[in-house]
């Protein structure tokens, strides 16, 4: 029943709730010209809503040469913090690997973005994960708990 009722609510979670995806033409150009002073070279730029800390936050991912950049914009266009992209070994707290496995039962984290409260203690995971040959996007907040999925 537990295992019922928790698929229900990710279901509706995934329907009520899907990521949008902005293309580079949809970011604001105040964020591309901040971009570009620190990234002169910067490609394949991709940007979607989260939140993160309670702020609703344009998660903005994009390349330079080999190296890979994910930065969060407060929604006005200020910088709020660069995400570190870390292994999906290094990730998360204790039970976190567990609540996934009862979220999603198998499941391949195919990138981790630690976020850092850049306004005070804590950290937050966002994860891009496949499963059954979806991807979903989800994070988990500083007590380890998946607070927010998304179909991506």
């Amino acid at each position: 029943m537990h295992k019922l009722l928790l698929s229900l609510c990710l279901i509706f979670l995934a329907v009520s709730a899907n990521a949008e995806i902005i293309e580079k033409e949809g970011i604001p150009t105040a964020i591309m010209e901040q971009i570009y002073k620190k990234h002169p070279n910067a490609l394949d730029f991709t940007a979607e809503k989260k939140a993160h800390f309670s702020q609703e936050l344009l998660k903005i991912r994009y390349k330079e040469g080999e190296d890979k950049f994910v930065d969060y914009y407060r929604l006005d266009g200020h910088f709020f913090v660069s995400g570190l992209i870390i292994a999906a070994d290094d990730m998360m707290f204790t039970d976190s690997k567990e609540k996934l496995k009862a979220a999603f039962n198998e499941y391949h984290v195919k990138q981790a973005v630690l976020v850092v409260n850049p306004n005070g203690a804590g950290e937050e995971f966002d994860l891009v994960l496949e499963t059954a040959g979806k991807e979903w996007n989800v994070m988990i907040d500083k007590k380890g708990n998946i607070e927010k999925t998304e179909k991506e």
